[in-house]
């Protein structure tokens, strides 16, 4: 068997309403609508950056996101720097996002990475982060995994 190298593609969510769920990932995350579904029985929407496909949105659920049940734990998208994760924290304070902790966290104690935990329309968990800049800000789980735990 040889081996690949793998790369994440793009991810798929199912939503339990389409229309508030592209809205919310157009304006929270700046994603562009790549394509959606025709058919009102079968919903779809795709949305990326610069063309890439990033995230698909399926409405086939209903209810709230489950922690409780084996799957999905959060989603994570990475940016360059911290002052980018502070700007996309200022839009979702706008929109009143749940968040998990208060402003930027440590992804652990010591930790030069770190970002935002919150929530989708669907309870869904998201964070965005950077991989340095935040050595001087709190962990709130100890030495345990910031993004593990919320």
């Amino acid at each position: 068997m040889t081996t690949a190298q793998l790369v994440t593609g793009h991810i798929g969510l199912n939503v339990s309403d389409l229309d508030r769920s592209v809205e919310f990932y157009r304006r929270a995350l700046g994603f562009e609508q790549l394509g959606v579904s025709a058919d009102d029985t079968q919903r779809w929407a795709f949305l990326g950056v610069d063309g890439a496909l990033v995230l698909t949105l399926w409405q086939q659920s209903a209810g709230t996101f489950s922690t409780e049940t084996p799957g999905l734990h959060h989603l994570s998208f990475q940016v360059d720097t911290l002052e980018q994760v502070r700007a996309l924290e200022a839009g979702l304070r706008e929109l009143n996002v749940t968040f998990a902790h208060e402003g930027v966290v440590a992804h652990g104690e010591g930790a030069s990475s770190g970002g935002i935990f919150f929530t989708d329309p669907d309870g869904i968990r998201l964070e965005i982060y950077a991989p340095t800049g935040a050595e001087s800000a709190p962990a709130p789980t100890g030495a345990a995994p910031t993004c593990g735990f919320f």
